[in-house]
């Protein structure tokens, strides 16, 4: 029988040992977590979670190392992260805006070439659904195949909760870690994975996601559209009709890499 696991990240501070001072403190990334934990579970998936100071690089390397070695041939993976999001200078040309986007884990960014390198550990016939509630978050996946809903607006959000790196944090974070992570910028991306993966963003790449009092905005219009169960939609369906609860400069994405499995990308959202 298909067996589902999900992992739920959420981070309301980060290390300002790695960040350069910063801690950057958010709201409802925890509650994120518990309530996409809560939602999976619901669906029969088996949750685990990894919450702010947990939520390290190695923990989060380290357990997708046991999920690609646990899940096998129609097997289900939900993973959602929220927390801050931020870009990094591309240095090995596989971007077309020229930056990677980053997780903001709690002692350093992870990179979406890293995100990506972890698909190819799954085996043919894995079936991977990821949200990602952060900023820059459209092609957290990976760049290639990025079927996209249009951009919405470059405009600066109404209130300043955003979950992204603040502008004089993004240099210095970089350039106080920059023999790290250009070793991992520089790295060569692998070949498309064997197994199927799905994203529904909080935002676009060059927009900003939100945090709020009890959810982050994306979260909450996810779990609203959810609606305690009853939504029968796909994934695509899910993005859309939480993109319609958003505003114009929160316009989330959907994207697939891996794979092409069209009973995945065309069932149920959620389903084992």
């Amino acid at each position: 029988m298909a067996k589902g696991i999900s992992l739920h990240i959420g981070l309301n501070l980060v290390d300002p040992a790695h960040y350069d001072g910063w801690s950057g403190p958010l709201n409802a990334c925890e509650a994120d977590a518990h309530a996409m934990a809560d939602l999976c579970s619901r669906q029969g998936f088996t949750a685990r979670k990894l919450l702010t100071q947990a939520a390290t690089r190695e923990a989060v390397l380290a357990q997708f190392d046991t999920l690609a070695s646990e899940l096998a041939n129609g097997d289900t993976l939900i993973i959602s992260y929220s927390g801050h999001g931020g870009q990094l200078p591309d240095r090995n040309k596989d971007e077309a805006d020229g930056l990677d986007e980053t997780w903001c884990l709690y002692n350093g960014q992870l990179i979406d070439d890293e995100i990506y390198s972890a698909w190819a550990k799954f085996t043919s016939g894995v079936r991977i659904a990821v949200f990602s509630d952060s900023c820059h978050s459209g092609t957290i996946l990976k760049y290639w195949r990025t079927p996209r809903f249009s951009l919405g607006s470059l405009e600066t959000p109404a209130w300043a909760a955003a979950r992204l790196m603040p502008a004089e944090i993004v240099p210095r974070t970089y350039y106080k870690n920059r023999e790290f992570y250009d070793a991992l910028l520089s790295k060569a991306a692998p070949g498309e994975p064997a197994c199927s993966v799905i994203l529904v963003s909080g935002c676009q790449d060059n927009q900003l996601s939100m945090d709020g009092p009890f959810n982050g905005a994306f979260t909450g219009a996810l779990l609203s559209t959810w609606s305690d169960d009853s939504f029968t939609g796909s994934y695509k369906a899910l993005a859309k009709a939480v993109r319609a609860k958003l505003p114009s400069d929160q316009s989330p994405n959907y994207m697939t890499v891996g794979s092409t499995n069209a009973a995945f990308e065309q069932g149920r959202a959620f389903s084992l």
